[in-house]
C-alpha cells in the first residue's frame, strides 16, 4: 500500500471508527481486496493515487477479505475487487471489479464533493457568520480556481457590499453571468449603483430627505446595515416614491444582503410592504 494519510489499512477491530465513524466528515472509499486477486493488483494502485491527489476530500480504506471476512460477509462481497463508498454510515455507490482511470474518477466525482464546493461552502458559512472580511478572501480563493463560479462571484458582491465597497460589488454585478444567483444579483445593483455615486466629501443638502437619503448610504459604507434601513424606511414612510424607484430598490438590495428567514429581514420587509401598500 502506497504510504499516505489519505489510505488506511483497515479491519475488523477498527472498521466502526476508521470507516463508520469517520465517513460522517468525508465520504470514505472501501476497496474489499486479496492479495492472490491479480484485477486488485490492477485497482489498488490507482485508488490510492486518485486518493492522494484529491488531497483528503475522501478517505480510502483497504480491507483484505481474506482477514476480514466477516466485513466481507456483512456487505456481501462475493467477488473481487469490490469498492464501496460510505457516507454518514451508509453505502452510497459502489462497483465491482477493476476499472479504467476515466472510469474511476467519474465516479468519484458523483460520490465526493470537489475540493472548490468545500471551500465554497465555506467561504458561505463564513459570510453568514458576518465575518465579511474573511469571507471575501474566501470567495477569491474559489474564484482564483472556478472563475466563473456565479455563486462565488455573488458572495464575493456581497461582501464588498457589506463592506461599502460599492464601486468592485458594481462590476461584478454589472457582468454577471445568467445563472440561478442572477436575480440576487440584479436586486443588489441599484445598491452598488447608489454606492459607487455616493462621495464622503459631499455636504450634505439642506433638504432632509435628501440628507436622510445620503446619510444611509454613509451608514451602509460604515457596515450599519439595520440603521441605514430604518433611515430609509423612514424616507419611504415620508414619500414612498422618493427618488423615483430607488430608494425603494436600495432597500430590496440592503435586504438581499441579510439572511433571507432571518426574523429581523422578514420584520423589515413587513415594514416596507404597509408602507409601500
Amino acid at each position: 500500500m502506497m504510504p499516505s494519510d489519505f489510505i488506511v489499512e483497515v479491519n475488523e477491530a477498527d472498521f466502526e471508527q476508521q470507516v463508520l465513524a469517520y465517513s460522517h466528515q468525508i465520504p470514505v472509499v472501501v476497496d474489499f481486496w486479496a492479495e492472490w486477486c491479480a484485477p486488485c493488483r490492477v485497482l489498488g494502485p490507482i485508488l490510492e493515487s486518485l486518493a492522494n491527489e484529491a488531497g483528503g476530500s475522501f478517505r480510502l480504506a483497504k480491507i483484505n477479505v481474506d482477514h476480514n471476512p466477516k466485513l466481507a460477509s456483512r456487505y456481501d462481497v462475493r467477488s473481487i475487487p469490490v469498492v464501496k463508498t460510505i457516507k454518514d454510515g451508509v453505502v452510497v455507490a459502489e462497483f465491482v471489479g477493476a476499472q479504467p482511470e476515466d472510469s474511476i474518477r467519474e465516479y468519484l466525482r458523483d460520490v465526493v464533493p470537489n475540493p472548490g464546493d468545500l471551500l465554497l461552502e465555506k467561504a458561505w458559512s463564513i459570510f453568514q457568520m458576518g465575518q465579511t472580511t474573511n469571507a471575501e478572501e474566501a470567495f477569491r480563493q474559489v474564484l482564483d480556481q472556478s472563475p466563473g463560479s456565479s455563486s462565488a462571484l455573488l458572495g464575493l458582491a456581497k461582501s464588498l457590499l457589506i463592506q461599502g465597497n460599492g464601486q468592485e460589488a458594481h462590476q461584478i454585478l454589472v457582468h454577471f453571468p445568467v445563472s440561478r444567483e442572477l436575480a440576487s444579483a440584479e436586486q443588489l445593483r441599484p445598491l452598488a449603483d447608489a454606492l459607487t455615486r455616493y462621495d464622503e466629501d459631499m455636504i450634505f443638502p439642506d433638504d432632509p430627505l435628501e440628507a436622510a437619503f445620503l446619510n444611509s448610504l454613509r451608514l451602509v459604507r460604515l457596515g450599519n446595515i439595520e440603521a441605514a434601513l430604518d433611515g430609509l424606511l423612514d424616507v419611504l414612510s415620508q414619500d414612498k416614491h422618493y427618488r423615483g424607484e430607488e430608494t425603494r430598490l436600495v432597500v430590496l438590495g440592503l435586504l438581499e444582503l441579510l439572511e433571507k428567514n432571518a426574523l429581523m429581514t422578514r420584520q423589515y420587509r413587513n415594514e416596507l410592504a404597509s408602507i409601500l401598500f
